[in-house]
């Protein structure tokens, strides 16, 4: 079986490959038919050369990793012979609800896969024509390969149909993976018969401690705002320690206004809740360490948080306590990423608790099986 996972893989790089101008020339339809005006969406929309290179190289990445399958997580041998192992082994069904992004039905797709489990699809409207293009070139695929096409499902339904279907599925699932708005989320809660690993919204913070490299500093929160707007690792907002020069936040200000970002410093508890996905950002004060990190643990989605200082002890001291999937000492948000954290792919990236949170990989991908062998024992 992992054999064929891989011929799968290497075929569909092949497949999309063959497809490449179909899909960017169908994805063009797609856009034409999406709101221009929303930067967000365009990007996460959007399927060129650069985004055709990138789906072809995570699916050659994960070929390259070992399976998560079969991976022996405990061994016990009780006093009366019996051999006790936990081993991994898949979900079995996973459906993944998304928007915008044609590269989730890749990613997601080869994760899944890769990890030993059937996927259910159900993309976004706005990305439908170009969605159903991949769907096909994994479909040809698995025909390749001579494995059945019930491993890929696309479901291509309306909201009304994805809910009734939810409350009624045809067939077996085991995880629901809620990528979007919060409103999407609680309905799947409430309605789910399966466990629900939600993919939650970012709403990014940065703290300039008094001990910042400002140099430094500047670079990260102009890049980590505007290098891609869409991204849930997108910065937000920004945290500065109140002994911390006004120059710096005059110069922070001209660089940020070069790039066509709005700043806010007016602030009230909706503001501080929202994630922006567009050019804004907040800019506030904080009189210390302690206030950065109760604001963080208040406000953000849980995703990423980052600090800029020189004292080593300040920092450990932040990324202990703040309560997110990733915390990072001088260093941008953007890198909470499956692909930038050597997992090859991601399904997506969890902001719960259990089973596991941040980037979804193959290694999450999977839950565990107890196996026991004996002779004959009783209890």
């Amino acid at each position: 079986m992992k054999a064929k996972i891989n011929e799968v893989l290497l075929e569909m790089a092949q497949q999309i490959e063959a497809q490449r101008q179909t899909l960017i020339e169908t994805n063009k339809i797609d856009i034409a038919h999406c709101d221009q005006n929303d930067k967000s969406l365009y990007d996460r929309l959007i399927v060129d050369n650069k985004k055709v290179d990138n789906m072809i190289d995570a699916l050659q990445q994960l070929v390259k990793k070992e399976s998560p399958l079969g991976k022996e997580l405990y061994a016990f041998q009780h006093e009366n012979g019996l051999q006790i192992v936990n081993k991994t082994v898949p979900f079995g069904s996973i459906l993944i609800i998304y928007e915008s992004r044609p590269d989730v039905t890749v990613e997601a797709t080869a994760t899944a896969l890769k990890s030993g489990n059937k996927i259910l699809l159900k993309g976004g409207k706005e990305a439908r024509r170009t969605n159903l293009v991949l769907h096909d070139c994994w479909l040809k695929a698995l025909q390749k390969i001579g494995w059945s096409e019930n491993w890929i499902r696309f479901l291509d339904m309306d909201r009304v149909t994805l809910q009734n279907y939810l409350k009624n599925p045809d067939t077996n699932i085991d995880l629901i993976i809620p990528r979007g708005g919060e409103r999407l989320i609680a309905y799947v809660k409430s309605v789910a018969q399966c466990p629900v690993l939600v993919s939650g919204r970012g709403n990014n913070f940065l703290y300039v401690s008094e001990t910042a490299d400002l140099k430094m500093a500047q670079s990260l929160i102009v890049q980590s705002k505007i290098s891609k707007i869409s991204a849930c690792n997108a910065l937000d907002k920004v945290l500065i320690h109140e002994k911390l020069p006004a120059t710096f936040v005059e110069q922070l200000i001209i660089e940020l206004k070069a790039q066509e970002v709005e700043i806010i410093q007016e602030v009230n508890e909706d503001v501080w809740m929202e994630e922006f996905l567009d050019k804004k950002i907040v800019l506030a004060k904080v009189a210390d360490l302690d206030h950065a990190i109760q604001l963080i643990n208040q406000f953000s989605g849980k995703h990423s948080a980052t600090i800029v200082s020189e004292n080593a002890e300040e920092a450990d001291a932040f990324m202990e306590q703040v309560d997110c999937a990733a915390v990072y000492h001088n260093a941008s948000t953007r890198f909470t990423d499956g692909y930038q954290f050597g997992l090859g792919a991601e399904m997506a990236i969890s902001t719960e608790k259990l089973h596991h949170r941040g980037p979804l990989g193959i290694e999450q991908l999977v839950t565990n099986k107890w196996i026991i062998r004996g002779n004959g024992q009783t209890r």
